[in-house]
């Protein structure tokens, strides 16, 4: 018998799903029953559908014992979709790694604030060169490229990990051939001119860290999340060196903390930048910052 089925009970479909649900609940998980959910139905080929039309279905031993091992993971305190190895995003199935932070729905924002420019370069000149720092899986770069097919993307990380996994990424959905993996410190490596310039940095205090979610402190690689003494560390990087490497009529776009507005626009102001576009995300907080160089006369 696993930790998580009755005493006597059998290893049907319905079965499965309400013990994991009572397991996860009992064990104080939040969203108990979605996680429930998307786990024994990834580790036991089954789908939502599945459920309703053929609940009486068996499950095998060996997908009962893999749901058995993956609840005791999230009960430790895994995130789920650590546990999955893959995160939508974008409607893009993107896999994890140790080395990349999980991309979260708030940073589609990102997506969305730079979609209606990358589409109007690329409509104007045939294509739209994208640089994305601090790629991760490449989340950013490969949603772009999904939606905008004369786009091209140059991912750049400074971990060798995060880069294999975001090629990876790109080769799964087709996108090798205009996706390029840089391994540089933010600039360091970096040639050529974009019209976009993208980044999700690590904006969290260093002294904040300690006091994160569980499943982000033990989970997301600690370079992803840690911005430096104020947060800020990285900012002042791609203000100070984004406009060596943007066309004239580009553009920069940063995912920021939810009380970071007003320092980050300080930053790219005092850079030469001006501000274009603030964008909130689904909570109401303040998310994406879009810059522009001011046009010279």
């Amino acid at each position: 018998m696993t930790l998580f089925l009755p005493e006597n009970s059998a290893a049907t479909l319905a079965a499965i799903h309400r013990a994991a649900r009572a397991r996860l609940a009992a064990a104080g998980i939040d969203d108990a029953a979605l996680d429930a959910r998307l786990l024994v139905e990834h580790f036991s080929d089954t789908s939502r559908t599945d459920a309703i039309v053929d609940p009486d279905r068996g499950i095998g031993a060996n997908a009962v014992a893999a749901i058995d091992n993956a609840l005791e993971r999230r009960i430790a305190g895994e995130p789920v979709h650590r546990i999955l190895g893959f995160r939508e995003f974008y409607g893009l199935r993107l896999s994890l790694s140790a080395d990349t932070l999980e991309p979260r729905p708030d940073t589609e924002t990102l997506v969305d604030a730079l979609l209606p420019f990358v589409k109007a370069i690329a409509a104007r000149e045939g294509t739209c060169r994208i640089l994305d720092l601090g790629t991760g899986t490449g989340a950013i770069a490969l949603a772009l490229l999904s939606a905008e097919p004369r786009a091209e993307a140059t991912a750049a990380d400074i971990s060798e990990g995060a880069l294999a996994t975001a090629r990876s990424n790109a080769s799964a959905l087709g996108f090798s051939g205009r996706f390029t993996a840089v391994r540089s410190d933010w600039f360091e490596e970096i040639s050529g001119r974009y019209h976009v310039i993208a980044s999700n940095p690590p904006y969290i205090e260093s002294c904040e860290i300690e006091t994160l979610q569980k499943e982000v402190r033990a989970f997301d690689p600690l370079r992803a999340l840690d911005g430096g003494t104020d947060g800020l560390e990285a900012y002042r990087v791609i203000a100070r060196q984004s406009a060596d490497h943007l066309e004239p009529d580009g553009i920069v776009a940063v995912e920021i903390g939810s009380k970071q507005k007003a320092d980050v626009t300080r930053l790219f102001e005092q850079a030469g930048f001006a501000g274009f576009q603030a964008l909130a995300d689904l909570g109401g907080n303040d998310r994406v910052l879009v810059f522009t160089r001011p046009q010279k006369g």
